[in-house]
């Protein structure tokens, strides 16, 4: 890979956006081709970036979690077209929100709906029940305690009727913890982040360890500036004991990458035919339709958690991106991943990341 090429100069590029760190790795058949990275990891600019920082990854969360999950499906311990009710009983009499009015739901909530983001949640963290629940726990609220809070929240849709980027991970996430008889975090330490070879990697991470996470900042679009925001996951934290399945892990870019690998060459955290299976298309093109306003790009659909090529389309990797700036990109064909990590939300640097899996395939021409 050209070490000096396009992928490098859209890193310069983003540098000059302010963005105050950035840790950038690519691995291709088994080894790293690239590094870089760039900036201080504190707020008063005296520790340069090298790689030991942790981040809040947010959104690449789902990843792992999507990967739990499918561990417990090739197990046959749940299965996709289970009723979430089955694990979650306060989930069985759902109601959804129709013209101003609520109404009984007719479509059973599957684990399907969970994976693909079609369940009828919302991302509202901020709903008078979860609100209530943060009050009752006196702000301990752990991820199943979160489920009983959340389920009296009405749907927005009849669940596999349309898309919705929502909380349906933190649910998946609640799943694996019943089923698994584990505390979420525990089964993923167990089952991902050990055989994995993640050991700075938590979807709970003690106080005293707080020190180690990258200075995290949103930027104020208005001023252009970058306001330190602390180290704590902003948002999607409902509880001092809650584990997020879709916005809670706390990584290194070594750590993530280690995983990436790890769930690319299909060895070690899921079969090969598993992950095929989650990463080709498995919504309607009713349904693929609403994904276009949250997903533009028509040469990806939804796979099981995950952006995946559609058939036919120019796109060959699969993955995600996180609510801070982390980018994620597996491409089989080439036997490549590829993790990008900044700790800003709401960055400039948001809307064009993603160009970066076409610099690096430019930079292996």
């Amino acid at each position: 890979m050209k070490q000096n090429g396009e992928t490098l100069q859209f890193l310069k590029h983003l540098e000059s956006l302010g963005v105050p760190s950035i840790d950038c790795v690519v691995f291709q058949h088994g080894k790293e081709i690239f590094r870089y990275r760039s900036g201080f990891s504190d707020e008063a600019n005296t520790r340069k970036t090298d790689g030991s920082e942790r981040y809040n990854i947010y959104s690449c969360s789902k990843l792992i979690t999507c990967t739990a999950a499918l561990q417990l499906v090739e197990k046959d311990v749940i299965r996709l077209d289970d009723a979430v009710w089955e694990y979650l009983p306060e989930f069985k009499n759902m109601k959804k929100i129709s013209e101003g009015k609520l109404e009984e739901v007719k479509n059973t909530m599957t684990l399907r709906h969970l994976f693909t983001m079609t369940a009828g949640l919302t991302y509202n963290v901020a709903s008078e029940n979860l609100k209530r629940g943060i009050a009752e726990t006196k702000g301990v609220m752990s991820t199943r305690d979160a489920m009983r809070y959340l389920a009296c929240d009405p749907l927005i849709f009849e669940p596999g009727s349309s898309w919705q980027y929502s909380l349906c991970h933190d649910v998946l996430a609640a799943v694996v913890e019943t089923a698994s008889g584990k505390r979420f975090g525990e089964y993923v330490k167990e089952n991902i982040f050990d055989v994995a070879g993640m050991k700075r990697s938590t979807f709970l991470l003690p106080e005293e360890e707080l020190s180690e996470i990258a200075a995290q900042y949103r930027y104020n679009s208005e001023k252009g500036e970058y306001v330190f925001c602390g180290p704590q996951i902003q948002t999607y934290k409902l509880g001092s004991a809650y584990e997020s399945g879709g916005a809670g892990c706390i990584s290194t870019a070594d750590d993530y990458m280690a995983f990436l690998e790890a769930l690319r060459s299909g060895e070690s955290l899921l079969k090969k035919e598993t992950i095929a299976r989650m990463t080709v298309p498995q919504i309607s093109l009713s349904v693929e339709k609403v994904l276009r306003n949250f997903l533009p790009d028509e040469n990806y659909s939804y796979g099981l958690g995950v952006r995946c090529p559609k058939p036919g389309g120019s796109a060959m990797d699969y993955g995600w991106g996180g609510a801070a700036g982390a980018f994620l990109a597996i491409i089989p064909e080439k036997e490549l991943s590829l993790f990008y990590v900044q700790h800003v939300l709401s960055s400039p640097a948001q809307a064009i990341r993603g160009t970066l899996r076409e610099k690096v395939l430019m930079d292996l021409q």
